[in-house]
């Protein structure tokens, strides 16, 4: 059993107190899946089947697998169990765009995004290769717990979880406990040890492009640039030269690719390529807002990366596809084989660029 402290203080002799209901037990979780004891992300709730009914939650794990999450509420052990795996039938079958399209629905910031913040990498070019089905109660019946038993011993990947409060004083708990654990079932909820995404190449980087900048100054220089903060510096700065880039307009899409020609410098500082010789960006005619007249040291400055361009497209063909990946980063390397796959496709690009 695992318990957490509902208000954030250090446990005392505690007492068992009211079981928690079940809505509370969905917004719970909506808000911070972790409860369960596995990396989760939710990216549903609520969501609409074909069916006419309403799955609880589905979340995703750093693997890419899914997670069906029931809440027994008022339904009888048979019900629940056969809503669940009428649920993972439905799942089962959903395509990688049919489950970002899903997360994209249900939550606040592109699904790649969401996916990094959660589990620190971008998500697996497989989506949805392995399903996890869980009964979500307040308690637990014996015929719901020989159900799940019965089903998991045929290899079906379901279990059933319940929580519980314990009160100290005014103080509130919740204690959570597996069914089954993978101490006891193979089929258990667990995290893997090995993650299905690809190793980067040590190539290709994603680098953001957006805000006050202008995609014309950048294909007719020859440059990228961030900058206004250390979020945004610190990972310009890291692309290397020789890199491939990859350049995306937030909400608008992928617009060219290219090689870097040297490191980033300050825009200050910065020289680009003009008839053949080194020039100072900043003494050029620029649309695009470049200069932070009050940064008070590195990080609050616009840095700039020269690049000589092997394609670049105008704004109204930018390339965007949903599965693409996006991140709020002003760069970083880009590893998802599902995007620099269809990346070279429309940029016409081959290994030996």
């Amino acid at each position: 059993m695992r318990m957490w402290r509902i208000d954030g203080a250090t446990p005392r002799p505690m007492s068992p107190a009211a079981l928690p209901t079940e809505n509370e037990l969905h917004q719970f979780l909506r808000k911070d899946p972790s409860l369960l004891g596995i990396p989760l992300l939710v990216i549903g709730s609520e969501v609409p089947t074909p069916y006419g009914k309403r799955l609880d939650l589905l979340a995703v794990d750093g693997d890419g697998n899914l997670h069906v999450l029931e809440l027994k509420r008022d339904k009888t052990p048979r019900e629940v169990v056969a809503q669940v795996l009428d649920y993972g039938s439905w799942v089962s079958m959903l395509s990688r765009d049919d489950v970002i399209d899903i997360a994209e629905k249900y939550l606040s910031q592109p699904f790649e995004s969401a996916f990094e913040e959660v589990f620190g990498s971008a998500p697996p070019d497989e989506l949805n290769s392995e399903l996890q089905l869980t009964v979500v109660a307040s308690a637990l019946d014996a015929s719901s717990e020989r159900i799940v038993t019965y089903l998991r011993s045929f290899g079906v990947p379901i279990n059933a979880v319940f929580f519980t409060y314990i009160e100290d004083d005014d103080r509130r708990y919740l204690a959570r406990s597996w069914l089954a654990t993978s101490v006891d079932a193979p089929a258990a909820a667990k995290v893997k040890s090995t993650s299905k995404r690809a190793p980067w190449n040590g190539v290709d980087w994603y680098v953001s492009f957006g805000g006050d900048r202008s995609w014309e100054d950048a294909r007719r220089f020859g440059f990228v640039s961030a900058g206004g903060g250390k979020f945004y510096t610190q990972t310009i700065r890291a692309v290397p030269e020789g890199a491939r880039i990859w350049v995306y307009i937030p909400q608008t899409g992928y617009v060219g690719v290219g090689r870097t020609t040297g490191p980033a410098a300050r825009f200050a500082d910065a020289r680009v390529t003009v008839d053949g010789a080194a020039v100072p960006l900043a003494a050029q005619s620029l649309r695009g807002s470049y200069d932070h007249a009050d940064a008070a040291d590195d990080d609050d400055d616009e840095w700039v990366v020269p690049v000589s361009w092997i394609r670049t497209v105008p704004v109204s063909e930018a390339y965007r596809e949903k599965g693409l990946f996006a991140n709020q980063n002003s760069a970083c390397k880009l590893r998802q084989e599902f995007t620099l796959d269809r990346l070279a496709d429309r940029f016409g690009i081959h290994d030996d660029q």
